[in-house]
């Protein structure tokens, strides 16, 4: 059985975050979306907000689970039996920064791969970081993130 672990803060899940998710759940037997706890990156929800949106955006998807954690991602990966990290592309900056990821997670365990995804190009450049700017600016969000997320999120920003 193939396992991988689709790791991310997820502040807030968005819709391109979503179609990668949809897409790795097809090459895969078991995808498991890992929230990051603790991020580096000054989050809007917490760990226990951004799990449960993940959850309710993906109870679509049979194969897919969702886990908090903290701490190395190959290591979670290799604790959760994934073999597998999916990694998802937009524009070429990304690249950079994936490639790097990739090359380290190998050096700490070269039993785990990374599977990169492009991004569909409707989602080339969807982030977190602009949904939160754009719905902070009264800007319409509802086609970059899932409609559940819309009210709470526009409650936290605004």
């Amino acid at each position: 059985m193939r396992k991988a672990l689709y790791p991310g803060t997820f502040d807030p899940i968005t819709n391109g975050h979503l179609d990668i998710i949809e897409r790795a759940s097809k090459i895969v037997d078991h995808l498991i979306v890992g929230v990051v706890e603790k991020s580096t990156k000054k989050t809007i929800f917490n760990a226990d907000e951004r799990s449960n949106y993940v959850i309710q955006a993906t109870k679509a998807l049979s194969n897919v689970s969702v886990i908090r954690y903290s701490g190395l991602t190959v290591d979670i990966a290799k604790n959760n039996n994934a073999d597998i990290i999916i990694r998802g592309l937009r524009i070429t900056s990304d690249y950079e920064y994936e490639s790097e990821m990739a090359l380290v997670n190998m050096t700490l365990d070269k039993n785990i791969e990374t599977l990169c995804l492009f991004s569909s190009l409707n989602y080339q450049i969807l982030s977190s970081s602009r949904v939160k700017e754009i719905g902070a600016l009264g800007g319409d969000i509802s086609k970059m993130i899932p409609e559940i997320i819309i009210k709470p999120l526009l409650e936290k920003i605004n």
